[in-house]
């Protein structure tokens, strides 16, 4: 992967302070595009904070920030247009149905009528869901729901995907299936930038870095980290590192 030319995140001394207490304390790093990236850290380490500067949510107190191209503090309204954005909670309209959401997605992506058809079709096809296109999504189990947040998250073809804990509260089986997705969106070009306290998950990822206190204490590849750790999991690298942590709160 070259990531000089395909760099799709990019921050240098990134910081986000409220009155005297520093959330975000000074991160530097890249991202390139098709990268699955881990952004681990335990609750307080600030890695809510970051995220919610690089989907264009919140402004950065110092500190410089791309994201698709565009600038953290002046462009925020084109970040949100390039990217994607699941949450655990998967932001899904429960009393509609599977079409319903995907047509309101779809509008609020500003996706014309014609891409949203054909979309929808395509989407519910690759996800063996063309039987439950009128099924309204609270009858549906909470394995398919995710994926199909996901697939929402994706359904504009964005440069960039946030996750956000996204696999909170499944089943291990089914958390496999949903890294599956993951992988299929990697190839495709789109870049993955993912939160998960699941340390099998980090595993997974292509680099992974771990925040502590509001600045990146580790940044690289799962087995270079637990090379530089000593470590035989990146379970234990994350709790060497986490021991250090002062904060308690995000």
């Amino acid at each position: 992967m070259n990531m000089e030319n395909n760099i799709v995140i990019h921050t240098d001394k990134l910081t986000k302070k409220f009155g005297d207490f520093t959330a975000v304390d000074h991160i530097s790093f890249d991202v390139a595009q098709g990268e699955i990236f881990g952004f681990l850290g335990a609750n307080g380490a600030g890695k809510t904070t970051a995220m919610r500067m690089l989907c264009g949510l919140s402004k950065p107190t110092s500190g410089k920030g791309t994201v698709a191209g565009f600038d953290v503090y002046t462009q925020s309204e084109d970040i949100k247009k390039n990217i994607g954005y699941m949450s655990q909670k998967f932001s899904l309209y429960e009393d509609l149905k599977v079409w319903e959401n995907i047509r309101l997605f779809g509008g609020i992506y500003g996706m014309n009528d014609k891409q949203i058809a054909e979309g929808t079709d395509r989407m519910l096809e690759s996800l063996d869901f063309t039987q439950e296109r009128d099924t309204l999504v609270k009858a549906l189990p909470l394995g398919w729901k995710q994926k199909l947040a996901f697939s929402l998250a994706i359904f504009h073809h964005p440069k960039i995907v946030f996750l956000d804990e996204p696999t909170g509260g499944v089943d291990p089986a089914t958390r496999r299936k949903f890294w599956e997705l993951i992988y299929d969106a990697a190839e495709d070009g789109i870049t993955v930038f993912v939160t998960t306290h699941y340390m099998d998950e980090a595993e997974y990822c292509n680099r992974v870095s771990i925040m502590v206190d509001g600045r990146i204490d580790a940044l690289d590849s799962p087995s270079n980290l637990k090379k530089q750790y000593c470590a035989d999991s990146m379970d234990e690298v994350f709790t060497k590192l986490a021991r250090k942590a002062q904060r308690t709160g995000d």
